[in-house]
């Protein structure tokens, strides 16, 4: 029982420095993850930020489309159509049935 005693006096202060170099080691890491949940906040703000900018912007671009008072806006809508349909019809390669080979 004596040696036991012994024992856990020599051992206690050793026990001790590690669990104080562990509790610190716990301490910085925990402060790390802090700093980079901070980052990745403050990048995903600053992006959605960028993101709002780019929609305001949008949405003040077709307020004055609308607003404007010379403005056809069905004209415009179907001038747009047209140039898809040209673009369509001038995209691929012109098929000639009326040449082909026969075998």
């Amino acid at each position: 029982m004596g040696e036991l005693i012994g024992l856990v006096a020599v051992s206690a202060p050793f026990v001790m420095v590690v669990a104080i170099v562990w509790m610190k080691h716990q301490q910085k890491l925990a402060e790390m993850g802090v700093q980079t949940t901070a980052q990745n906040t403050a990048e995903k703000a600053a992006q959605y930020a960028s993101q709002i900018q780019r929609l305001e912007d949008r949405v003040q671009v077709l307020e004055r489309i609308v607003t404007d008072k010379g403005y056809d806006v069905a004209t415009q809508i179907e001038a747009l159509r047209d140039t898809r349909s040209v673009d369509d019809q001038l995209s691929g390669t012109a098929m000639n049935f009326e040449s082909r080979e026969r075998a």
